[in-house]
């Protein structure tokens, strides 16, 4: 940023424009973006040149050449450089070819090339990179509901593979574990226990200590060096604080109170299962209070074994085995008595059908189940109160008339008093929990004020596109007159995605369609809002979409 903040030094002096600038030289060090994978650290490679994205010809493309893009992007070092539009061919420019980097650039547009745009290449010759990716382990434990437990598998040479379960014992699965960041490892099964993987198979013959940082680190045959079949993969299974779990329920707070003990995942008798133990389940899953601890399989029968029976918890305890209990094992009940748990997590409250998170019909889960809100005398406070149990700001609008859609199942709530102070829906005057008079048809809504007021659309990045805002209920498009990049600016800031590039107007990224909200915009840049500037008033405009305004900021990723 350096190199960009001396330009406009020297623009003070000269007659020249910031965004003239930054559309010709775009020095910023995020104009580099790797796509068409999942993840953030590998993927086929573009560049950001003249208001548009194009790719790199993989023509002379090297390790030396992928390493300056995983530097660049914060994705330690480079594990390979394929080409052949490894990735899938991209569209458009094809920006850079014949690169000659060492590897110490800040960005490719330093290594020695061909000229901007200069290329005998096709997209068939896109040139990708895989990195380290410091962000996600090189190994990872598949083909298992835990994230803790699972096949091993690491990544060498741009490609995932099994551990073979010679000799692999405690110690190696407890050096997947630390680097997982899963606790101890409770288990070290083999014989593709998890499955079969497919592919290559990297490691045999393991020998750890148990407190190396990669099973890289362990003795072992060589990378790719093996006498195993995939029949005996080599799994793990870390002791981690999920194990304890709910399920069989639509909530992560709610469900059947499943234990993991000696490699299997077991249920709890209901034989005086009470309130405090189902506190020590909620606390010990960050799920708030208890709400109710239902028994006889209230969600369902498990299989498997029964692992704790007559639990006496003063629900302090820090998970159910620290209660007083028969013995891990023994017990006298079937799984028509499993134990269940219903908690108060912050997710009682919820907004559904609305491509919005902070918009949507209301509901709130109470009994086991999830009901909608009636609207009788529904209002801004009491949408307030939603708004802010879930983080979303102030509160726009409180529609009723199942404004988003009808629910279906009980209505939980009726007769709202809200101050617009209270932590819940349910701390509110109402006429009882399951007491109304309504139907379906007057499920209440909320539209809240969250910092998604603004957005960027039909573009292929989160911080270019058409600009739109949200006002009255409806998302709507700002005219060009007058739009520069000061109005751009605006935006940029506002969403996270550093300055601004250009400002296109003339519906660069397509049309709209319903309201115009803005027009004659008169930005300093420094707004948090594009409604805080100067403006002929929100609806208030002499244009059509054909005149849509757009923005194409530094694009951070």
């Amino acid at each position: 940023m350096g190199r960009l903040l001396n330009i406009a030094v020297i623009c003070k002096q000269l007659p020249c424009g910031l965004t003239d600038i930054l559309l010709s030289l775009q020095l910023d060090m995020t104009t580099v973006r790797l796509v068409n994978s999942n993840s953030s650290c590998s993927g086929r490679v573009e560049i950001f040149h003249n208001g548009n994205w194009g790719t790199v010809c993989d023509d002379g493309w090297d390790w030396n050449d992928a390493q300056v893009v995983c530097q660049q992007l914060g994705c330690g070092r480079a594990l390979s450089s394929p080409g052949s539009a490894h990735f899938g061919q991209g569209s458009g420019p094809i920006w850079l070819d014949d690169l000659q980097c060492s590897g110490t650039e800040s960005s490719l547009t330093d290594c020695t090339h061909r000229g901007l745009g200069a290329h005998n290449c096709r997209h068939s010759e896109d040139a990708g990179v895989i990195c380290e990716d410091v962000y996600m382990p090189t190994v990872r434990l598949v083909n298992s509901n835990s994230s803790c437990s699972g096949r091993v598998e690491i990544f060498h040479d741009g490609t995932w593979g099994t551990v073979c379960d010679d000799v692999w014992d405690w110690n190696d699965a407890q050096v997947v574990c630390q680097q997982l960041g899963c606790g101890r490892a409770l288990s070290a099964p083999g014989r593709a226990h998890f499955g079969q993987g497919s592919g290559p198979i990297w490691l045999d013959g393991l020998q750890c200590s148990g407190t190396e940082s990669s099973l890289t680190d362990c003795t072992h045959r060589g990378l790719g060096t093996h006498n195993c079949s995939h029949s005996k993969d080599a799994g793990v299974i870390c002791g981690d604080m999920t194990t304890v779990r709910l399920v069989n329920s639509d909530s992560s707070c709610s469900g059947r109170v499943e234990i993991f003990h000696n490699d299997n995942w077991g249920t709890v008798c209901d034989d005086i299962w009470d309130l405090n133990a189902a506190q020590v389940v909620c606390q010990q899953l960050g799920c708030g209070k208890a709400l109710s601890a239902p028994r006889s399989a209230h969600f369902g029968q498990g299989s498997g074994p029964i692992w704790l029976d007559d639990l006496q918890c003063s629900g302090t305890e820090s998970s159910l085995t620290d209660c007083t209990h028969r013995g891990l094992g023994t017990h006298n009940c079937g799984h028509s008595e499993d134990a269940g748990v219903i908690c108060d997590d912050v997710t009682t409250v919820r907004l559904v059908n609305s491509n919005s998170s902070c918009s949507g019909r209301v509901e709130i889960f109470h009994n086991g189940n999830w009901g909608t809100v009636c609207d009788d005398v529904w209002d801004w406070n009491d949408a307030q109160v939603v708004c802010q149990q879930l983080g979303c700001g102030r509160a726009l609008s409180a529609p009723g008339s199942a404004h988003f859609g009808k629910g279906r199942g009980p209505i939980w709530l009726d007769d709202l008093q809200c101050s617009g102070n209270e932590s819940s829906l349910k701390d509110c005057t109402h006429s009882g929990l399951g007491t109304h008079n309504c139907s379906h048809s007057k499920d209440a809504g909320v539209i809240c004020g969250d910092m998604t007021t603004v957005r960027l659309v039909n573009s292929n990045t989160s911080c270019s596109g058409r600009v739109e805002i949200f006002h009255n209920g409806n998302w709507g498009t700002v005219c060009d007159d007058v739009w520069d990049w000061n109005d751009a600016q605006v935006v940029c800031q506002q969403l996270g995605c550093g300055r601004a590039l250009s400002a296109p107007g003339s519906a660069h990224f397509g049309q709209g369609i319903g309201p115009i909200w803005l027009d004659d915009l008169q930005c300093s840049g420094a707004e948090s809002s594009l409604t805080d500037c100067t403006h002929s008033g929100l609806g208030t405009h002499n244009c059509g979409h054909s005149e849509d305004a757009g923005v194409i900021c530094e694009v951070y990723t």
